[in-house]
């Protein structure tokens, strides 16, 4: 009687399923809102982004500065509040979700331009909405020096940004960076973005697509060079 033979089926590579909830931040210039749009597309996912071209105050801060500073900031607080509570409420078209913002950035910017006074009176309004946004499964750190921020800002041309100062920008960038230095609330993937193109490079964008579909851990560094992407 012959023995029976089992054949081994061969393993089957376990497909990473893609975070539901995407957050890209950094300052301004950065790519954020690129990145995020080319994510939900090749995701298939809503997307949630923040309204800066719909605030009243963005301009005169940009272009008079301090004095018009807790108004923008205020406009800011309370649309993302509204976006964060239709996150928590399901009113959106769906559950998966890449944003261009968090909202713990809120106070990294009213830090960054309210006087003492003003801080104070942003923070008692901002606990009196009793906020407790939802942690993104993933959110995307893109870094880049000041240098090439201003000359993105200066190539996309919206009239606003053109105001904005270098000194500016440059305190902007290392709140930035001592924030994520910090951050511990959920993945991190942290993008040096000086020299990737996510606009009209498809390798680029195919590649850090890439490894954010195989983010695994608490922290991973993507610092490609551009020469063998």
């Amino acid at each position: 009687m012959s023995k029976a033979t089992t054949e081994k089926k061969p393993r089957q590579k376990r497909e990473r399923r893609a975070p539901s909830y995407i957050a890209v931040e950094g300052p301004i210039g950065a790519g954020k809102t690129t990145l995020a749009n080319r994510l939900a597309r090749s995701l298939g996912y809503a997307t949630l982004l923040e309204p800066a071209m719909e605030n009243p105050f963005l301009d005169s801060f940009y272009r008079e500065g301090q004095r018009h500073a807790l108004p923008t900031q205020l406009f800011f607080l309370l649309h993302r509040a509204r976006q964060i509570s239709e996150i928590k409420t399901g009113d959106l078209l769906g559950p998966n979700i890449v944003a261009d913002f968090l909202m713990e950035k809120d106070e990294l910017f009213a830090r960054l331009t309210l006087t003492t006074e003003e801080f104070v009176l942003y923070k008692q309004i901002s606990e009196k909405l009793q906020l407790d946004p939802p942690t993104p499964d993933l959110v995307i750190y893109l870094q880049a020096n000041v240098d090439v921020l201003l000359t993105r800002i200066r190539h996309r041309g919206i009239r606003s940004e053109l105001k904005i100062e270098t000194s500016y920008l440059a305190a902007l960038t290392e709140a930035y960076t001592e924030f994520f230095h910090f951050y511990d609330q959920g993945p991190l993937l942290v993008v040096n973005a000086n020299h990737i193109d996510l606009v009209n490079n498809e390798d680029h964008y195919n590649t850090l697509l890439a490894r954010v579909l195989d983010m695994s851990g608490a922290r991973q560094y993507f610092n490609p060079n551009p020469e063998f992407l």
